[in-house]
C-alpha cells in the first residue's frame, strides 16, 4: 500500500493519500496542504456566530430598526423578530450542505432573549453538529414617525364646517373615523409617513391635522363622498427644504351641506314638509303629507331655501286611531292625547297599530319606519 509521506501537523497521524477534505480556509496544514480528517473537522467551525445581536424597538409603536430604516412588524412579543435577527446574523460554511437548524429562546429579562441554536449538516458525507448561543438585546429607542406625531409634525389641515351651522356630533365622529381609516388604508401598503397628529374640536366645527398633503385630500374626499357638501384647498408656504424646494403646507375647508338626513323642513312650496334622505348633489326627501319623493332644483343643490320643523329622532309613537279615506288618519295627539286627523302618506300602513308622529310648528305628521334613502 503506497503511503503518503504526510504527517498530520497536530497529531503527527500519517495522512494516506487523499485523505481528508481540502480547502483553503483550513488551520495550518501538512506540506501537501492538508490535515488529518478528524483533526481537521475538529477545527472545522460549521457556523460563524456573533457574539450577541440588537435589536432597536421603538417604544412608543413597537417598530424594529432594520438597517437605516423602521419597519412594523405588528409584534407585542419579540421572540420571533429575535429569531429573524439571529438568522440575519449568522454564517454557515460554504462546504456544508443540508444544514437545518432548530433554536430554543431563553427569556432572560424584558430586553435580553439568549437564543440557544443547534445546527446539523454535512461536510464530505461526515454528519457535523454545532451548538451555538447567541444573547439578543432589545433596545428601546423612538421611530422617526412617532417622533414627528410627538413634535406635532404636520402637513395638511381637514377644517369640518357646516353652511349655516355647527357640525354634529355624528358628522364629527364619521370625520374621525374617516381620518383613521385613511391612514389605516395607507399604512397597510406600508407607508409609515402616514399618520393623524391632532384632532380639535373647535366653537366652528373639527380640524384634523395630518402628516401629509395626500391624505389631507382623501379625507376631503371621502368627507364630501359620504356627507355631502364640498371642498376648496389653500396652500402656505412654510419653509424650504434641503435641496431648496419650497414646502407648502396644505389647508382642505370641508363645507357640509346646511341640513342632514334626518332632518324635517319646510322648502315653502305649499306641499308640506318633507323628510330629508339625501345632501348628495340635489337634496333629496320624502313629503310628509303624501310618501312622495322630493328633489330640490338644481340651481338650490343641497341647500333649498326652507325651514327646519324637526328631526326624525324626535318622533313620538302613537296610536293609529283609524282611516278616514285615502288621503286622511286620524292619530292621537301626543301631548294632548286628542284624536286629530293629519294627511295620510303611501308609506303609512293602516293595520298597524301605532306609527311614529314628528308634532312641529306647521301641524302634526307621521314619518316612514326609518329615514335611510
Amino acid at each position: 500500500m503506497a503511503r503518503s509521506g504526510a504527517f498530520c501537523p497536530r497529531c503527527g497521524a500519517e495522512i494516506e493519500p487523499g485523505d481528508g477534505p481540502a480547502g483553503d480556509d483550513r488551520p495550518a496544514a501538512a506540506p501537501d496542504g492538508r490535515l488529518c480528517p478528524d483533526c481537521y473537522f475538529e477545527a472545522f467551525d460549521l457556523v460563524d456566530a456573533p457574539d450577541r445581536v440588537e435589536i432597536d424597538v421603538c417604544a412608543t409603536c413597537g417598530a424594529v430598526k432594520r438597517g437605516n430604516r423602521w419597519v412594523d412588524v405588528g409584534a407585542t412579543d419579540y421572540t420571533d423578530v429575535a429569531i429573524d435577527a439571529v438568522t440575519e446574523a449568522l454564517g454557515v460554511h460554504v462546504e456544508a450542505d443540508d444544514v437545518t437548524w432548530e433554536v430554543t429562546p431563553e427569556q432572560v429579562d424584558e430586553t435580553t432573549i439568549r437564543m440557544h441554536a443547534t445546527f446539523s449538516g454535512s461536510v464530505d458525507d461526515r454528519l457535523l453538529t454545532e451548538e451555538v448561543t447567541v444573547p439578543v438585546k432589545i433596545g428601546r429607542g423612538t421611530c422617526d414617525r412617532c417622533g414627528r406625531i410627538a413634535g406635532g409634525s404636520y402637513a395638511s389641515v381637514v377644517q369640518v364646517r357646516a353652511a349655516e351651522r355647527t357640525p354634529s356630533d355624528a358628522e364629527m365622529a364619521r370625520a374621525r373615523a374617516i381620518a383613521n381609516e385613511v391612514v389605516a388604508d395607507m399604512e397597510a401598503t406600508g407607508d409609515r409617513e402616514a399618520f393623524v397628529t391632532e384632532v380639535a374640536e373647535v366653537p366652528e366645527g373639527l380640524d384634523l391635522k395630518v402628516s401629509t398633503n395626500k391624505i389631507g385630500l382623501k379625507v376631503a374626499r371621502r368627507l364630501v363622498d359620504a356627507l355631502g357638501g364640498s371642498y376648496e384647498d389653500s396652500e402656505t408656504l412654510v419653509t424650504e427644504d434641503a435641496d431648496g424646494n419650497e414646502v407648502y403646507r396644505v389647508t382642505f375647508a370641508v363645507r357640509l351641506p346646511a341640513y342632514r338626513p334626518g332632518e324635517v323642513i319646510d322648502p315653502g312650496d305649499d306641499d308640506g314638509p318633507v323628510l330629508v334622505r339625501s345632501v348628495r348633489g340635489n337634496l333629496k326627501g320624502t313629503r310628509l303629507a303624501t310618501g312622495e319623493r322630493y328633489e330640490a332644483d338644481f340651481a338650490d343643490g343641497d341647500a333649498p331655501d326652507a325651514r327646519r320643523l324637526g328631526e326624525r329622532d324626535d318622533a313620538e309613537s302613537t296610536t293609529l286611531v283609524a282611516v278616514e279615506d285615502e288621503n286622511a288618519v286620524q292619530v292621537l295627539d301626543p301631548e294632548t292625547y286628542e284624536a286629530k286627523t293629519v294627511p295620510r302618506p303611501e308609506y303609512l300602513d293602516p293595520d298597524a297599530e301605532e306609527v311614529p308622529v314628528l308634532k312641529h310648528r306647521a301641524g302634526l305628521h307621521v314619518l316612514p319606519e326609518d329615514s335611510e334613502e
